[in-house]
C-alpha cells in the first residue's frame, strides 16, 4: 500500500553517488613483446647478422699430412625495419576545471591510457598478424616484420602450405586449417632442437591452451590442489624430450598460430622509447602526442619455430 512517509523517489536535490573508480576491463598483458630483451638501434633501417658451423664430419686427418685450407662461410646480413605507433590526446580547459570522479587531471588519464594501447598494439604487430617488412615513404608508413615471417627452418603449415623466406620479406602461406596436437608440437621442438635451439616458451592463445592442457606432457607438470570449494588446474609447463618449456596463453595471438621460441633470440630494436610530446595549443585545449618507434628483431630464426594453420580445436 502507498505510504505517506517523505521518499527517496520524489525528492529534489540528493546527491549523485559516483565511486572514484574507473574499471576497465580491457587487457593489457604484452607477453611476448615484454618478454623481449631491448636494444638501441640507430636508424630505421637496423641490421645484424646470423651464423652457423659447419655441418658435423666423419672426416680425419692423416699423420703428417699438409693442412689444407678452404675458405670460410660468410655470416649471413639480414635486417627490420623499425615503425612508429603514435596516439593522441586533446583535452579541453574547460574540462580540466572540473571536478572528475575516477582522476585527478584529464590530460594525465589520458596519456596512460594511449601508452597502454601503443604496448597492446605493438604486441599485435609483432605476433597478432603475419605482417612483412615495410620499407615506407612519405605516405608509406613504415612496417616491423613480425614473428611469422621470420620463422623459416622450424615452421609446421597445413596442406597447401608454404615457408616464408625467412628474412621479414614476405609472410608465410598457412594452408589448411588442422587440429592442435601434441605431435605437431613434437614435431616443431624436435626440429628446433636438431637446428641447435632450447626453446624456453610455447606461446598460445587462449583455445589452443586448453588444447595443450590435455596434452600428456603436462601429466607431470600439472597443479592440481583445492583452495576452498574450488579446484584450480594450472598447467603452465610443459616437458618436452629434451627439457621443461613454459606455456604462456597470449591474448593478442592469432588462434591459427603456436610459437614456439628461445626468448634469448627475440629482441626488440628501438630507435626511440616511450614518449609524451606537448603538441603547441591552437585554442582552449591541452594537446598531446604519445608515440614509439621500435622493431623486432630475430637474432637467429632457427632457434625458434611456429605452428601454422591451426582451427582452434
Amino acid at each position: 500500500m502507498a505510504t505517506t512517509s517523505t521518499d527517496t523517489y520524489d525528492q529534489v536535490g540528493i546527491k549523485e553517488d559516483l565511486a572514484d573508480t574507473i574499471w576497465d576491463v580491457t587487457p593489457e598483458e604484452t607477453p611476448f613483446a615484454s618478454n623481449c630483451s631491448r636494444v638501441s638501434v640507430d636508424n630505421t633501417h637496423f641490421e645484424w647478422q646470423t651464423d652457423s658451423l659447419a655441418a658435423v664430419s666423419a672426416t680425419t686427418a692423416v699423420e703428417g699430412a699438409d693442412a689444407s685450407f678452404s675458405a670460410a662461410a660468410a655470416t649471413t646480413r639480414v635486417g627490420n625495419r623499425t615503425e612508429i605507433i603514435s596516439k593522441t590526446a586533446s583535452t579541453s580547459g574547460t574540462l580540466e576545471a572540473t571536478d572528475r570522479a575516477g582522476r585527478a587531471k584529464e590530460m594525465a588519464y589520458q596519456v596512460i591510457k594511449r601508452g597502454k594501447e601503443i604496448k597492446r598494439d605493438l604486441e599485435h604487430h609483432l605476433v597478432g598478424i603475419h605482417q612483412a617488412r615495410v620499407v615506407g615513404d612519405a605516405t608509406t608508413a613504415r612496417k616491423t616484420a613480425s614473428y611469422a615471417c621470420w620463422t623459416a627452418t622450424n615452421d609446421s603449415f597445413g596442406a597447401t602450405g608454404s615457408s616464408c623466406t625467412g628474412d621479414g620479406t614476405d609472410p608465410p602461406t598457412v594452408g589448411t586449417a588442422r587440429s592442435f596436437t601434441e605431435t605437431l608440437l613434437g614435431t616443431v621442438i624436435d626440429s628446433i632442437y636438431n637446428a641447435g635451439g632450447n626453446p624456453d616458451v610455447i606461446m598460445c592463445a587462449s583455445a589452443n591452451k586448453r588444447i595443450l592442457t590435455g596434452f600428456s606432457g603436462n601429466s607431470s607438470e600439472q597443479n592440481l590442489k583445492v583452495e576452498g570449494k574450488t579446484i584450480i588446474n594450472a598447467v603452465s609447463l610443459y616437458v618436452s624430450d629434451y627439457n621443461t618449456i613454459k606455456v604462456v596463453p597470449n591474448r593478442f595471438l592469432k588462434t591459427t598460430d603456436v610459437l614456439v621460441y628461445e626468448t634469448g633470440y627475440w629482441k626488440l630494436g628501438v630507435l626511440r622509447g616511450m614518449q609524451n610530446k606537448e603538441i603547441a595549443a591552437t585554442g582552449d585545449a591541452e594537446k598531446r602526442q604519445v608515440l614509439q618507434e621500435c622493431g623486432l628483431m630475430a637474432a637467429n630464426e632457427a632457434s625458434s619455430g611456429i605452428i601454422l594453420s591451426l582451427d582452434g580445436t
